[in-house]
């Protein structure tokens, strides 16, 4: 569902935008069609079962834009400049206080490998700082998981295993000559596909 609604938005954007910029209400049906030529557009290749899914999806998408057209607005009312989160009366602590963790139990490397994937990144770290395991053996433990299930889920994009595993012997380096950083120091992490990152391709 995740990934789908990922998908939904860009193909919503080339197929939405004449509706949108004309203020009017597209009598024009989605249909696969449709979206097979949008796809041409954005450079994209779906398959058609992705596209039949996709289908219903964009329809709504559509109604939604439709209604919030119907919404009678001037122009002399000005766009949100500001979103403020805090709910009115609520005052914020502004004292600063030195961050600290709350205390960790005694965590010990698993027998079974396969266990890793769900200890929490706190322990993680902790197996990381008491050199109970490197961050080259951690890393590499996600890669393999991630090549083996990131097809079947399409939770990855792009796997940078040579930089991945560059920066995990790095950091083993460095605990190793006893310039431990902290909790995250050595631990692997993956990186939502929007961000700008030189020589890495954001899609």
């Amino acid at each position: 569902m995740f990934m789908r609604e990922i998908l939904l938005f860009p193909l919503a954007a080339c197929l939405l935008v004449p509706t949108i910029s004309h203020g009017q209400t597209n009598s024009n049906t989605i249909t696969r069609e449709t979206v097979a030529e949008a796809e041409k557009i954005i450079g994209l290749d779906f398959s058609d079962a992705k596209i039949e899914m996709m289908v219903s999806g964009l329809k709504n998408q559509r109604g939604d834009f439709e209604a919030m057209r119907k919404f009678p607005l001037s122009n002399s009312v000005l766009p949100a400049m500001q979103f403020n989160p805090v709910p009115l009366g609520m005052k914020i602590d502004t004292k600063q206080k030195k961050f600290k963790m709350s205390p960790i139990k005694k965590v010990k490397l698993p027998e079974n490998m396969d266990e890793l994937a769900f200890y929490s990144v706190r322990e993680l770290g902790e197996l990381i700082k008491t050199r109970q395991i490197t961050s080259e053996k951690l890393t590499q433990f996600y890669l393999e998981r991630l090549k083996k299930y990131g097809p079947k889920l399409e939770c990855v994009v792009t796997l940078t295993e040579d930089l991945a595993m560059a920066q995990a012997k790095r950091a083993d380096a460095e605990i190793a000559a006893g310039h431990y950083r902290g909790p995250l120091h050595g631990i692997p992490y993956g990186a939502k596909d929007l961000l700008a990152t030189k020589d890495v391709q954001t899609t």
